[in-house]
C-alpha cells in the first residue's frame, strides 16, 4: 500500500505504540511521510521512540491534525488526553480505515462477531490457499493490516475487532462477514446498542459489488432500516448440512465450528470455488493455539487449552462438546456476563476458580458445579492430578482450561495464559499420571 497524495497532505497523530502504533509508524516512514505526532500513556513505551513530544506539545497537536489514529484497545474516557480526544471524537480512525484509504483495490474479507473471528478468518485463508487463490491473513491476528504485502491478485482475509470498528470510518470490504453477537467489551463501549453498532461499520460503507453474510434475521432488520448498497446472504445451516460428512477432518466438524463453517461455505459459493476443491481444501486444517487446543494426551486423560475463551459464550463449546471435564476458569470476568448450565452440568466432575476474582465466579458455580478455589493454575493443576489418582482410568477424562473471561489479572495476554498452562501439565502430567 502506498500513501495517496492526497493523504499525504494530511497531519497525524499515533495514539498507543504497541504492535499495531508502531505498524503506523512503519508505514509512513515506509512512504516517507513526516508530519505526524506520537504518542502512548505509558512513559517507558514513549521513550523507546526517537521522535518524542511532551504533553503540552502533544495536546496542542490534537487540535491541528487532520486525523487521529487510535490504536484498537485504548478507552478514550480512561485516556490521560481522554477530554481532548472526546472533543475530536470526529478525527479517531484505526489502521484498518488507514489501509482503506490507502487506495488499495484488491478484494478483502472482513471477519468479526464476538466467537470465532480468528478461527473462522484462519480457515477462509486456508480454504483459500489450498484453493490457489493468493490469500493474505492479517488485522487482529498476526499480522497489522498496513504490514500485509502488496500484491495485485492477493485477497486479504482480515479480522476486525469491536475495538477498530467502533471508529472505523472509511471501512470498504469486498465480502463482510458478521459471524455472531453475545455480550463482550461492554465496560469499553458503554452499552450492548454500541457495541453492536460498531460490528454493523462493516457493512456501512459497502457499495453494490459488496456482499454482506449474516445469519442473524434481526442484525437483517437492524441492516435493512438504515439502508445499505451490498448483496445480502443470508447464511442458513443447510446448504452446509448437505457436505458436511464429507469433510474429513474433526475439528471442523465440531459444534462451534459447525456454524463458522456455514460462513466459509457460503463464502465458497460467491467465489465460485468448486464443492470438491473446498472439501479437499479442509481436510489439512489443524486449527489455531489456545482455541480448543488439545495438546497432550496421556492413558485416558486428554488436555486441552482454550485460553483465547475470555467469556462464559466462549467457554460453552469445549464444556459441551467433552466429558468428564476438571474445567479450570477464573480471571478478569466481561460486563454483564452470565453462566448457563443447561444441558453442560452433566459433563463437569469439577471447577478450579483461578485470578483474583474469586466471589464472582463462586456466585456463577454455586448450586450448579462443584469447585474449589485454587487461584493459580500451578495449584490447580496439583489439586486436579490428586483427584483424577483417585478415579478409574478407564474413564476419559477432560483437563480443560476455558477460562470465561480475560487474563489480565494474572498475565498480559491469553497467550501467555494457555502456554503457561501448557508448561505445568507437561512438567506435572508426567510425574502424576
Amino acid at each position: 500500500m502506498i500513501l495517496p497524495k492526497l493523504l499525504s497532505k494530511k497531519k497525524f497523530a499515533i495514539y498507543g505504540l504497541g504492535t499495531t502504533g508502531s505498524s503506523v509508524i512503519h508505514y509512513f516512514k515506509k512512504n516517507n511521510f513526516k508530519d505526524f505526532f506520537i504518542w502512548d500513556d505509558n512513559k517507558k513505551i514513549r521513550n523507546n521512540f526517537k521522535k518524542k513530544i511532551n504533553l503540552k506539545e502533544f495536546s496542542k497537536k490534537l487540535k491541528e491534525v487532520d486525523f487521529i489514529i487510535l490504536s484498537p484497545g485504548i478507552n478514550i474516557k480512561k485516556a490521560k488526553f481522554r477530554k481532548q480526544l472526546m472533543k475530536n471524537k470526529h478525527k479517531i480512525i484505526t489502521d484498518l480505515d488507514l489501509f482503506f484509504m490507502s487506495g488499495v483495490k484488491n478484494k478483502t474479507i472482513v471477519v468479526t462477531g464476538s466467537n470465532g473471528k480468528s478461527t473462522t478468518c484462519k480457515i477462509i485463508e486456508h480454504m483459500l490457499r489450498k484453493s490457489n487463490i493468493d490469500s493474505q491473513l492479517g488485522g487482529n491476528i498476526g499480522t497489522p493490516v498496513l504490514s500485509l504485502r502488496k500484491r495485485k491478485k492477493s485477497i486479504f482475509v482480515i479480522e476486525a475487532s469491536s475495538y477498530q470498528l467502533a471508529y472505523s470510518k472509511f471501512v470498504k470490504p469486498t465480502y463482510a462477514i458478521i459471524l455472531n453477537i453475545s455480550n463482550d467489551h461492554l465496560d469499553w463501549h458503554g452499552s450492548m446498542n454500541n457495541y453492536v453498532n460498531s460490528k454493523m461499520k462493516i457493512f456501512s460503507l459497502q457499495d453494490k459489488k459488496g456482499f454482506a453474510l449474516l445469519n442473524d434475521n434481526k442484525l437483517i432488520k437492524k441492516l435493512k432500516k438504515k439502508g445499505f448498497s451490498s448483496k445480502l446472504k443470508l447464511v442458513s445451516i443447510k446448504p452446509y448440512k448437505k457436505i458436511q460428512r464429507s469433510i474429513e477432518n474433526s475439528l471442523l466438524n465440531s459444534g462451534a465450528n459447525e456454524k463458522n463453517m456455514c460462513f466459509v461455505y457460503a463464502l465458497s459459493k460467491i467465489l465460485r470455488i468448486k464443492d470438491s476443491l473446498f472439501i479437499k481444501s479442509l481436510k489439512s486444517f489443524k486449527g489455531l493455539h489456545h482455541r480448543h487446543e488439545i495438546f497432550y494426551k496421556k492413558r485416558n486423560v486428554k488436555f486441552i487449552n482454550d485460553s483465547k475463551a475470555t467469556s462464559f459464550e466462549a467457554s460453552k463449546f469445549a464444556l459441551m462438546n467433552n466429558e468428564n471435564i476438571f474445567w479450570i476458569v477464573g480471571g478478569l470476568p466481561k460486563m454483564k456476563d452470565k453462566f448457563y448450565f443447561k444441558n453442560i452440568k452433566k459433563n463437569i466432575i469439577k471447577a478450579y476458580i483461578v485470578g483474583k476474582n474469586v466471589n464472582f465466579f463462586k456466585n456463577e458455580l454455586k448450586k450448579n458445579v462443584n469447585f474449589e478455589i485454587s487461584k493459580t493454575l500451578k495449584r490447580a493443576l496439583i489439586q486436579i492430578f490428586k483427584k483424577i489418582k483417585k478415579l478409574n482410568y478407564n474413564k476419559k477424562i477432560t483437563v480443560l482450561l476455558s477460562p470465561a473471561s480475560a487474563s489480565f489479572d494474572q498475565y498480559r495476554n491469553f497467550e501467555e495464559r494457555g502456554n503457561n498452562f501448557k508448561k505445568l501439565v507437561k512438567l506435572y502430567a508426567n510425574k502424576s499420571l
